[in-house]
């Protein structure tokens, strides 16, 4: 068998793994990074031993965290970059110069030296930007306040490997004293600067140049050559390739071309980060698991519950609140890709030895194996957050003529038409950040479950006139209409419709009208849509009709038969009708305007 072949193989096997792992493991709830991780420890050196050298692998697919902080970066604008800095170095330094401390003391408490302590717990304290980001993003939380929070301190962090690299080669037993190294400090200070400079002056008109080409294939190298390039000058200047990356992409930001770039670099990020977390369970070795069962159990739970507690302690001394404290506390409390970089760095100057730096190795391996397992552990054991009703009105014998259930896009509008006749309006909703913002606006809304009955009770629904159920979850509608229709027959009831097999279940469920939230909307849509395309009004008109009329009779076959099917002859479609084999012949003739005016719209 050829190299070629064999490599070949190789990377068929791990698409292979990936493809088989990452789907199984998210059909059963336990997430992708976990399926990477399993992947790669099923193909490795222990366990199938397909690969034996899960170190190249993790050398190429850290291109993969590269691209991930590329991507994040074009997200970050300089201004909102500006706006983060007292959280990236405020929030960012408290945290890590307490878990610092806190795990050095325990790396005391287990008989190592005071320098091996630092250097073990340093390393532990820089965690996984990887990890953290996919479990973010996955959760859709990237953006939002507390993800905003912990995106800060893994930049801090990013930025803290240079600094530590430099003290582990000071604490070098064959370190001599030589002053300032100011050739280095110079040379990353330039390159940073050198990298600032063409993303402000260069980086807009060269994708411009490019871009003129209507290659496509040359816009995607670019992109990859000003990921990669960036972050090959960053390493060659002793900074972090990540940090690199990062920056590149806070560069582009602002750019007209950054969509066409994120869309162009995604594909491999995707797969390259996939590859890391499978060169990560690759990585974990289960001999030197095996050898020292009980150090590395031990340090790994110490380690883990250490940092998590002092992430914790400063989220809240910070302001946060417990259950953000508590979510980034377990989300953050593995150790990270870089400590592989110091440790290794430390043994080759001599200051840990080639135990510890195997030992160490594994425990930040095993606690990010074991962080989405922790993370979905503490989902299903830890009670739900409880919501913050300062500020909010509980429902309590109400007697509006209108009760609305469900204050969002689609009730506010609703609730325009009602008010503007002088309708006194009851309004309930359960998001109390929404009830607050309302407020602001001028209106009184009162926190409540709509399909609770004792809620509906103190909302005065017995009294009301009509209720309209403005909510958006389908399931949650019903509920109510159904609830509503059982203890208050009296009362009008009005539903939003989700869609047209929620509309079918509502007239099941004997409801006095629905309409589904986008069907007027969409006939709205048309009409301008014709009116673009120059049809007369009166055919617009005749058209709107013909629509509503197909749609009515289409439900109404739905609803007696109970299936969306039934009614799909009324549909019109754009595939092409099968022309007949012979074609009647049709005298010729020429019709003039008021001949024309007078045929049916579908002659036409």
């Amino acid at each position: 068998m050829t190299n070629n072949s064999h490599e070949l193989i190789q990377v068929v096997t791990l698409l292979g793994a990936a493809v088989a792992a990452v789907p199984l493991f998210k059909r059963i709830g336990l997430g992708s990074v976990l399926g990477y991780l399993a992947a790669g420890l099923a193909i490795g050196p222990f366990g199938l031993k397909l690969f034996d050298n899960p170190n190249a692998i993790l050398h190429v697919a850290e291109l993969g965290v590269i691209m991930f902080l590329f991507v994040i970066g074009l997200e970050m604008q300089p201004s909102h970059l500006w706006g983060m800095r007292k959280d990236i170095f405020g929030l960012g330094s408290a945290q890590i110069l307490v878990c610092t401390s806190v795990l050095t003391l325990l790396g005391i408490a287990f008989g190592f030296s005071p320098v091996v302590s630092f250097v073990s717990g340093m390393g532990f304290v820089l965690t996984s930007t990887a990890i953290v980001f996919q479990i973010l993003a996955e959760r859709g939380e990237v953006s939002m306040p507390h993800g905003q929070k912990m995106v800060s301190i893994l930049l801090f962090e990013d930025l803290l490997i240079v600094p530590l690299l430099a003290i582990v080669a000071f604490l070098s037993p064959t370190h001599t004293s030589q002053g300032i190294d100011w050739m280095s400090i110079g040379t990353a200070i330039a390159a940073m600067a050198g990298v600032i400079a063409a993303g402000v002056w260069l980086l807009n008109p060269f994708f411009r140049i490019l871009a003129h080409s209507k290659a496509r294939e040359v816009l995607t190298a670019a992109a990859l050559l000003v990921v990669l390039g960036t972050a090959l000058l960053m390493q060659v200047s002793g900074l972090s390739m990540a940090l690199g990356a990062f920056l590149a992409g806070v560069l582009l930001s602002e750019s007209s071309f950054r969509h066409q770039i994120e869309a162009d670099i995604e594909p491999f990020r995707g797969i390259l980060l996939g590859l890391f977390f499978i060169g990560v369970g690759m990585s974990l070795n289960l001999t030197v698991v095996s050898t020292n069962i009980p150090l590395i159990a031990a340090g790994v739970i110490a380690m883990m519950l250490g940092k998590a507690l002092c992430i914790y302690v400063v989220a809240r001394t910070m302001g946060s609140r417990h259950q953000e404290a508590l979510d980034r506390a377990i989300l953050m409390a593995q150790g990270g890709e870089f400590a592989f970089v110091l440790y290794a760095a430390a043994a080759q100057a001599g200051v840990i030895s080639q135990e510890v730096n195997a030992n160490m190795t594994t425990i930040v391996v095993l606690s990010m194996v074991l962080t989405p397992l922790v993370v979905i552990v503490a989902k299903k054991i830890l009670p739900k957050p409880t919501v913050s009703l300062e500020g909010v009105d509980l429902p309590q014998d109400l007697s509006g003529c209108a009760l609305m259930i469900g204050f969002g896009r689609f009730g506010q509008v609703v609730s325009q038409l009602l008010l503007a006749r002088d309708i006194n309006v009851t309004i309930i909703d359960s998001d109390p950040e929404r009830i607050r913002n309302a407020r602001n606006f001028g209106f009184q809304i009162y926190y409540g479950d709509g399909s609770r009955l004792d809620v509906l009770r103190a909302s005065g629904a017995e009294k009301a006139c009509l209720i309209a159920v403005c909510v958006d979850d389908p399931k949650i509608a019903t509920k109510i209409v159904k609830l509503l229709k059982h203890e208050f027959p009296e009362a009008k009831v009005l539903a939003r419709a989700y869609d047209r097999i929620h509309a079918r279940e509502l007239e099941l469920a004997e409801v006095d009208y629905q309409v589904r939230e986008t069907f007027e909307s969409a006939l709205v849509f048309g009409q301008a849509a014709l009116r673009t395309a120059e049809v007369p009004e009166d055919e617009i008109q005749a058209a709107l009709e013909d629509i509503r009329r197909r749609d009515r009779e289409r439900f109404e076959l739905e609803v007696a038969a109970g299936a969306t099917e039934a009614g799909r002859p009324l549909m019109l479609g754009n595939l092409p009708k099968p022309a007949p084999l012979l074609e009647p012949k049709r005298e010729s003739k020429i019709l003039n305007p008021e001949d024309v005016a007078s045929l049916p719209l579908a002659e036409k």
